[in-house]
């Protein structure tokens, strides 16, 4: 005979797994997002160079952390749905401080002394020229820093617009309109995160131009709300996946105790 497992159960290891999907996305884009790739290049083409307000030359330029962000939305939205206010504001500030501890962590290793054999066999790059890889691992991580500095404080203001902007909509919307409230706190609250963690991480910590962080922050803006938008039905699968897993009855009870405790 099968097995029953207990709703407190399957709820509690709902949590789990979302938790551990949004912990995994939000690091990895944290340290990974030192990278600016340019679009016209992944796709084979020259660089728009597309003239704009300011005298900013505008090319679709973007940071690879913003790939995976959209995943990042969509988990914090179900994380809303199912755990309310509460559920989001303890991952967040568990991610925060995860993220912090890992800037401490590699900041010292950045401080250790190399050892020569590790300088000696990576003393060249593929086509034989000089290669300095303490150098390096030293620049791209301490870049890296820069960026977590900036994303921890975009995140967390980020993460708390968008709970209040999402149970906002709930309010109006009830059980329906799951699209209304996850894209509609997405496109708020995302516009305040592409322009912090830029503002902070390279211009007041790094070494670009007011105008070259207004022009990725656009693009960056741009992207994660029409990735949020086309990641709906992604949304809606997990929803329905989630519904099923749950068994209707209690995943409408732990959404409506999820919104009485807001």
């Amino acid at each position: 005979m099968m097995k029953v497992i207990p709703t407190q159960t399957r709820k509690e290891k709902l949590y789990l797994i979302l938790v551990c999907v949004f912990l995994a996305n939000a690091i990895a884009a944290e340290f990974g997002g030192v990278k600016i790739f340019s679009v016209e290049k992944l796709f084979g083409i020259s660089p728009v160079s597309l003239p704009i307000f300011g005298g900013i030359i505008f090319d679709f330029n973007l940071g690879v952390g913003a790939l995976i962000w959209p995943f990042v939305f969509i988990i914090s939205d179900l994380l809303n749905e199912y755990f309310g206010k509460k559920g989001v504001r303890q991952i967040s500030f568990i991610t925060a401080i995860l993220i912090s501890y890992l800037f401490i962590v590699v900041l010292s290793w950045t401080k250790l002394p190399p050892a020569d054999f590790w300088l000696e066999v990576n003393g060249a790059d593929g086509q034989g020229r000089p290669f300095d890889i303490n150098y390096a691992y030293n620049t791209i991580f301490r870049q890296g820093l820069g960026i977590i500095v900036g994303s921890v404080a975009a995140f967390l203001v980020s993460q708390l617009i968008d709970v209040h902007t999402f149970h906002w909509f709930r309010k109006f919307t009830g059980h329906k309109h799951l699209w209304l409230r996850a894209t509609g706190s997405t496109i708020i609250s995302q516009l305040i995160d592409s322009f912090i963690i830029l503002f902070i991480a390279f211009y007041l910590l790094g070494n670009w131009s007011i105008m070259q962080v207004v022009q990725v922050g656009i693009l960056q803006y741009t992207y994660k709300v029409i990735f949020a938008i086309g990641l709906t039905p992604v949304l809606y699968l997990v929803h329905f996946m989630i519904d099923r897993y749950l068994g209707k009855e209690e995943s409408v009870e732990i959404t409506e105790d999820a919104n009485r405790n807001w």
